[in-house]
């Protein structure tokens, strides 16, 4: 790939989630470049000319909407995906409407955007394989859980309350071996 192809924009107001993907670009050898809304956005387009671009629906001022419409305007256009934590089936008709590739919801990491990019809407989708064994209730009941418990940092208050179980229950799901399948 060509230093274009290894540009991209990022652009959101959550100074914390902006320099964690940052980073996480830059670790897989992208020139990264930062915005926290549409003025300085649209002037990192024009300047820098990145190769993609990930917004962000809800900022202050102008929304993630009008920088795509705007972006899309330009003769050089950024590939764009828009992120948000507020998803509706309205919002990303009208981002994929207005020249985005893709609207992914929050959270999403590095590779679901990278994969968001690589999407090509034209090319149909590849059929499902006939093989794909699906995990049993057990087994998926185990992973949710472990899920769970991850994003809640290993509190096991926090997790079986967001689950909706006691605290005695889910130790005692959690002392369990995970199912084969």
């Amino acid at each position: 790939m060509n230093a274009k192809e290894q540009s991209i924009l990022l652009v959101d107001d959550e100074v914390d989630f902006r320099k964690r993907l940052g980073k996480a670009f830059a670790r897989r050898g992208y020139k990264v470049y930062e915005a926290d809304g549409y003025e300085s956005a649209l002037a990192l387009i024009r300047q820098e000319n990145p190769a993609q671009a990930v917004i962000d629906l809800r900022m202050p001022g102008k929304s993630g909407l009008e920088l795509v419409a705007a972006a899309a305007r330009l003769p050089e256009p950024p590939a764009m995906v828009v992120l948000t934590g507020y998803g509706s089936i309205a919002t990303a008709t009208e981002a994929i409407r207005l020249g985005a590739l893709s609207y992914l919801p929050k959270p999403a990491d590095v590779d679901d955007i990278i994969q968001a990019f690589n999407h090509d809407p034209q090319r149909e989708p590849e059929p499902a394989a006939e093989d794909f064994a699906a995990p049993s209730l057990a087994r998926a009941e185990w992973e949710h859980i472990n899920r769970v418990l991850n994003d809640c940092q290993g509190n096991i208050s926090q997790a079986a309350q967001r689950l909706g179980l006691h605290r005695r229950t889910l130790q005692r799901k959690l002392q369990k071996y995970p199912p084969k399948a």
